[in-house]
């Protein structure tokens, strides 16, 4: 921003005041130029048209001229006609050259040798600024071509080289200017571009990193509320048929129910915290948040199974030694699969789970059951796909579908490869 400066640990070199101010009145000047480039034409235009007339009304010309007996019509058709065409200057830079053409050249062979034959420098530069390279050889030719009539027609002691050498010079000025402006728009117009693109390319990324972000919380939102009411649902139903004959079976029941419902609560108001202290991170901190569910809590997962109606077998072989982040992906993935065994398998079936820990610190963990089965879940469901994509985070494998025949029921294979040294 205009003005603004910047810290000194940055390293930054600030500008200085005033150069900032010439930076503020030129951005307002080109700012201006481009909503109403006609009304800079008019004002440059004229002021050339009237220092023209001045020239030729004043008798300037005389000092120059080397024909002062030259009528004076042709001296003000002269001056006019050297002059008035730069309106186009900016957008015909080309055209005008050739509309002024004609006048210096009638200029050098008269020997009036207005000034205002200068004025085709403007011309030359706007067209090193906007047109290719190769317009300004034959620009150089007719500007060599008028300073040559007037070294043959109207010679001075130094010789052609008075007349034509100057006009070069100025040509080479003029041309690299031009150049130099273009150059530096150029290289100005690039980084725009370049800034332009990094900023779509950080809101890109930002976007990325909410859809991830909410890809993610809804993950963790199915599998907590999923799971737990799949418990809950099953406890309310044995609840409900025990309350009959067995009271104190349906008073468990319902301290099974109210036990789930508050661990459900409890990781949902966990990861809402979590959501509070992003959105929000200079506030102070809340309470403290307890850990994801790890292999530590499995047994605890599989009591609560077994507690809503499904006999569940678990065998554990090796030593565990995974990181935090690969242990709730483990944890998730069995989770899944018993919410589902749940859900769809039907009445008397049993689950197996079989855990084996490598000393690589890989992984696989194989869920069956001998329900029904049943088809994959769709693909608006976020339960495989989610098992799929936070298996995928760690370069494992997911397999999930029906148990070969005659087997009934369906399988869940996960298998995590050894994590790599960071």
């Amino acid at each position: 921003m205009d003005g603004v400066t910047e810290q000194p640990a940055t390293g930054a070199r600030t500008a200085e005041p005033l150069t900032q101010y010439v930076q503020r009145v030129s951005r307002r000047v080109r700012s201006f130029d481009a909503r109403h480039p006609l009304v800079w034409d008019l004002h440059l235009t004229g002021f050339w048209v009237t220092a023209a007339l001045i020239d030729y009304y004043g008798g300037g010309w005389l000092n120059v001229t080397r024909a002062p007996d030259s009528p004076h019509w042709l001296v003000l058709t002269l001056s006019l006609g050297l002059s008035a065409p730069l309106l186009w200057r900016r957008t015909h830079p080309r055209a005008v050259l050739l509309a002024l053409t004609p006048f210096a050249l009638v200029n050098a062979w008269t020997g009036i040798t207005l000034q205002a034959v200068m004025l085709h420098l403007l011309v030359v530069f706007h067209i090193a600024l906007r047109r290719p390279a190769r317009s300004l050889w034959w620009a150089a030719a007719l500007l060599t071509a008028s300073a040559a009539v007037t070294a043959v027609r109207h010679p001075q002691g130094g010789g052609p080289d008075q007349d034509i050498v100057p006009v070069l010079m100025t040509f080479a000025v003029a041309t690299a200017i031009g150049i130099t402006v273009r150059t530096r728009r150029d290289h100005t117009e690039t980084l725009e571009d370049r800034a332009r693109r990094l900023e779509i390319e950080r809101d890109q990324q930002a976007r990325l990193a909410a859809a991830a972000e909410r890809a993610r919380i809804a993950r963790e939102m199915h599998d907590i509320i999923g799971h737990n009411l799949s418990v809950i649902t099953g406890l309310a139903d044995g609840g409900k048929y025990a309350a009959a004959k067995s009271p104190e079976r349906a008073a468990q029941a319902l301290n099974a129910i109210a036990t789930t419902s508050r661990q459900a609560l409890g990781e949902l108001r966990r990861l809402l915290d979590v959501l509070r202290e992003e959105e929000h991170p200079e506030e102070a901190p809340g309470p403290q948040l307890a850990p994801q569910p790890g292999l530590t809590d499995l047994d605890q997962l599989v009591g609560g199974v077994r507690a809503a109606g499904l006999p569940v077998d678990l065998t554990v072989t090796g030593t565990p030694a995974l990181s935090p982040g690969r242990q709730l992906t483990v944890y998730r993935v069995l989770q899944e699969s018993l919410t589902n065994t749940l859900k769809h398998a039907g009445p008397g079936t049993t689950a197996r789970i079989e855990l084996s820990y490598e000393e690589n610190g890989a992984v696989t963990a194989t869920v069956t059951d001998t329900g029904r089965g049943g088809p994959a879940p769709g693909p608006d469901g976020r339960g495989l796909p989610g098992m799929r994509e936070r298996t995928a985070l760690y370069g494992g494998t997911l397999e999930a579908g029906p148990r070969p025949h005659p087997a009934r029921g369906w399988r869940v294979h996960l298998s995590l490869p050894e994590e790599s040294p960071q």
